[in-house]
């Protein structure tokens, strides 16, 4: 038994220590915001906040996570950065299909809590590894500065 501090709240969580915690967000825990993409933490979409910092939570052991804070897409606007970020990509309409935007919200919140005036450099090193397959990256980068200029 693992016990997990997710979205604020303590789980139990009966699994083996090397499960990926994307399966035990999504299949024992129920919080589905948070997507399978590649698997092999290429893609960005499974990214969650690990005491506030972005991570893939597909390759990423339960074991790992010890008593850090995991906080998912279904909490995160409970932050001031991620209310931001998420004000922001309404605002400037950036969700195409929406299937990466998950993981698009959790990295740029990530960037902005610790860093709250970035560059494009910034944005860029921020960003990397977040694929969008509908091409919305300058809505993206966009957002990040309307949620920057917010923060």
């Amino acid at each position: 038994m693992t016990i997990l501090s997710i979205n604020g709240e303590s789980h139990t969580i009966d699994a083996p220590p090397d499960m990926p915690l994307l399966w035990v967000l999504r299949d024992l825990v129920g919080l589905t915001g948070t997507k399978f993409g590649c698997g092999i933490a290429q893609c960005g979409a499974c990214t969650v906040h690990l005491d506030g910092q972005a991570v893939r939570s597909c390759v990423l052991p339960i074991a790992a996570v010890g008593e850090r804070k995991v906080t998912t897409i279904e909490a995160v606007s409970t932050t001031p950065a991620g209310k931001q970020v998420q004000e922001a990509w309404l605002a400037l309409d950036v969700v195409q299909c929406g299937y990466c935007q998950s993981g698009q919200v959790m990295s740029a919140a990530s960037l902005i809590a610790s860093n709250p005036n970035p560059t494009d450099a910034d944005i860029d090193a921020a960003m990397a590894g977040n694929i969008c397959r509908c091409g919305t990256y300058n809505r993206i980068r966009a957002a990040v500065k309307h949620a920057a200029k917010g923060a």
